[in-house]
C-alpha cells in the first residue's frame, strides 16, 4: 500500500557501496572483523555494549599492524563483567568513556576515513547469536567524514577508561 501511495517501490537490492546484514547468525560480527583486517591507517569506534572477543581482538591486530585506533565507549562499560574495555586498554589501545550523556548509545566503526559501519549491531555475542539487529557497511568518505566529527565531538567530552569494581547486591 506505501508503494502505491507514494509512488516509491521496494529496492531487490542494496545500492553500490553498502552492505547489509541481520542477526542473530547474519555474519555482522564477520563483516566487522573483515573491515578491521583491511584497515591500514585508522578506527574509530564508538559503542553502547562491547563484548565481542573476536571483535576486540581484531581491533587488537590493527593496532599491532599500525593502524591508529581509538575507542570511546558508554560509562556501562566502566562495570560490565565481559566488557572488552580492559583488554584493549592493556593493549594500549587508547580507550574513553563518554562521559557527558545518561547513554552513549552509538555502535559505530569508521575505517581508513572512508567505511562507516553503523547499525543497532551491538558489538556483542549476544548480538551476532541471539538478537534481532542490523548492521550497514557504507563505503562513503562524505558520510565518513560527518561520522568523524561526531567522533571526535564525543572525544572532547570523554575521559580515560577506568574500571570501576562492581557494586555487590545485598
Amino acid at each position: 500500500m506505501f508503494a502505491v501511495l507514494t509512488g516509491c517501490t521496494p529496492q531487490s537490492s542494496v545500492p553500490e557501496g553498502i552492505q547489509v546484514y541481520f542477526s542473530p547468525k547474519g555474519g555482522a560480527t564477520e563483516a566487522v572483523v573483515d573491515a578491521l583486517g583491511r584497515a591500514t591507517n585508522s578506527v574509530l569506534v564508538q559503542a553502547y555494549s562491547f563484548t565481542s572477543a573476536p571483535i576486540a581482538r581484531a581491533l587488537v591486530d590493527a593496532h599491532r599492524r599500525g593502524v591508529r585506533v581509538n575507542v570511546i565507549l558508554d560509562h556501562s562499560q566502566r562495570t560490565e563483567k565481559y566488557s572488552e574495555a580492559d583488554f584493549l586498554r592493556h593493549e594500549a589501545i587508547p580507550t574513553l568513556i563518554d562521559a557527558q550523556h545518561a547513554i552513549a548509545h552509538n555502535k559505530i566503526m569508521i575505517v581508513d576515513d572512508y567505511l562507516v559501519l553503523t547499525g543497532s549491531f551491538n558489538f556483542t555475542k549476544q548480538a551476532e547469536e541471539h538478537n534481532a539487529e542490523n548492521l550497514l557497511v557504507i563505503n562513503d568518505p562524505v558520510l565518513a567524514k560527518k561520522y568523524m566529527e561526531n567522533w571526535h565531538a564525543h572525544e572532547g567530552h570523554s575521559e580515560a577508561y577506568e574500571r570501576e569494581a562492581r557494586k555487590r547486591a545485598r
